[in-house]
C-alpha cells in the first residue's frame, strides 16, 4: 500500500492489537488522540510484508487523522484501523464477514473513542458487519439509512482543493487548457477525472491496474506508466494512489507547478515539502485536501442538513487558500502552516480538558 515511509512518534493514546478469534488476522485498531472528541477514521484491508507494517501504517495514518480532523475544524478525534493480509493470504466470503466482525470487537474493546468507517479494501457492507459487534461505526450503507460512501464527498474537497491550488500556482481558477496528471484512478481518482476532463483540462492519467486504460480512452486522457507519471509536464500532480510516493528522486525529476492529490501520506519524508519548496512546486497538504469523506461522514453522524455539510466540503479551497497564504506571511511551507492550524485546534481542546 505505501513505500518504506518512517513511523511518527509515537504519542497514540492507545492501540489495540489482535489476532482476530474467528478469522485469525492480523488486526490493529490505533487510537492517536480524543483531545477535540472521539476519533474518527477508516478502517482498511490491506496486503503488508509483514505484521509489522501493518501496524506501522495503522500508526501513521492515525496520527495523520489526527491533524486532517483538526484542521477540518470537525470535533474529532484521528485513528485509524488495519485488517493486515501476508502475501497469498485467501479471505473468501466466509473469512471477510469473521475478520470485520473480529474489528468491531478491537473497537468496541476502545470504548466509544475511536469511531471506525469505509476505507482502502472495505465496504459500507463491510461496516454493517461491523455494526453487530459495535455501535461505534459510521458510513453504513444507504439502504439501511446509513450515509453510505464517502468518496464523492472527498472527491469534491479535492476538486476544491485543486482549484485553489492552480489559482495560488498559475493565477486562474479556469481548468480548461490546463494539465494535469492524476496518479491512481481509484475511486476518488477517478470522479476527479471524470470532473475535469469535462471542464477541458488536459489530462495525462496512471494506475497500476492496466484495465483502467479503458477509462483514459473514455476521456480522451494520455495514459504513462506508473512510474514515469511525475516526468510529464503539468500545471498540477495529482498523487492519488499510493503513500510515499514523493521520494527525493521523484520531486527532483518532478515536471509540475504544484501538487494536490488525495493520496494519505505521499511525501516519503516530511522533508520533502521543503524539497519541493526549493524547486518552487507549491505543495497543498493531503490531510487538507483530503478530508471532505471525513467531514462528510462525521457531520451525517451528527444528523446535520446536507446543504451545510456539501457546504463545509467545499469550504476546503478556503482554508487552503488561508494556508497558502499564512505561509508565505511566515516564510514556512504549506505543510508547515497546515500542522500550526491543526495543532492550535489541538491545543485549544487540550485546554479544555483541564
Amino acid at each position: 500500500m505505501t513505500h518504506a515511509l518512517p513511523l511518527p512518534d509515537f504519542t497514540h493514546e492507545r492501540v489495540e492489537v489482535i489476532t482476530g478469534r474467528r478469522s485469525g488476522l492480523f488486526i490493529a485498531a490505533a487510537l492517536h488522540s480524543s483531545v477535540l472528541g472521539p476519533a474518527l477514521g477508516g478502517a482498511r484491508m490491506w496486503t503488508y510484508p509483514h505484521w509489522s507494517d501493518a501496524l506501522g501504517d495503522a500508526l501513521r495514518l492515525s496520527a495523520a487523522m489526527t491533524l486532517k480532523n483538526a484542521a477540518a475544524g470537525l470535533d474529532a478525534g484521528g485513528g485509524k484501523a488495519v485488517i493486515g493480509l501476508t502475501e497469498g493470504t485467501v479471505v473468501d466470503a466466509d473469512r471477510r464477514r469473521a475478520a470485520f466482525l473480529d474489528l468491531g470487537d478491537a473497537v468496541e474493546s476502545l470504548g466509544g473513542r475511536y469511531r471506525t468507517a469505509e476505507d482502502v479494501g472495505s465496504t459500507t457492507d463491510d461496516m454493517l458487519v461491523v455494526s453487530e459487534r459495535t455501535a461505534h461505526v459510521v458510513g453504513l450503507p444507504d439502504r439501511v439509512g446509513g450515509s453510505g460512501e464517502p468518496a464523492g464527498p472527498t472527491s469534491l474537497g479535492v476538486y476544491a482543493s485543486l482549484i485553489a491550488t492552480l489559482e495560488r500556482a498559475v493565477g486562474t481558477t479556469d481548468v480548461a487548457g490546463r494539465r494535469v496528471t492524476i496518479a491512481g484512478l481509484g475511486q476518488v481518482g477517478s470522479r476527479l477525472a471524470l470532473q475535469l476532463a469535462a471542464e477541458g483540462a488536459v489530462l495525462t492519467v496512471t494506475d497500476v491496474n492496466p484495465a483502467k486504460r479503458e477509462l483514459a480512452a473514455d476521456l480522451g486522457a494520455g495514459w504513462v506508466d506508473p512510474a514515469e507519471a511525475h516526468l510529464t509536464a503539468a500545471d498540477i500532480f495529482v498523487p492519488a494512489g499510493i503513500g510515499g510516493v514523493l521520494t527525493d528522486e521523484v520531486i527532483d525529476a518532478l515536471d509540475a507547478r504544484a501538487v494536490c492529490g488525495p493520496a494519505n501520506n505521499p511525501l516519503a519524508h516530511r522533508a520533502g515539502a521543503d524539497r519541493l519548496a526549493a524547486r518552487g512546486i507549491l505543495y497543498a497538504p493531503d490531510f487538507v485536501v483530503n478530508a471532505g469523506g471525513v467531514i462528510y461522514l462525521d457531520l451525517a453522524a451528527k444528523q446535520r442538513d446536507r446543504t451545510e455539510i456539501m457546504a463545509r466540503v467545499e469550504g476546503i479551497g478556503d482554508v487552503l487558500r488561508r494556508i497558502f497564504a499564512e505561509a508565505e506571511d511566515r516564510a514556512v511551507t504549506p505543510l508547515a502552516a497546515a500542522e500550526s492550524l491543526a495543532a492550535e485546534r489541538l491545543a485549544t481542546g487540550a485546554a479544555a480538558l483541564v
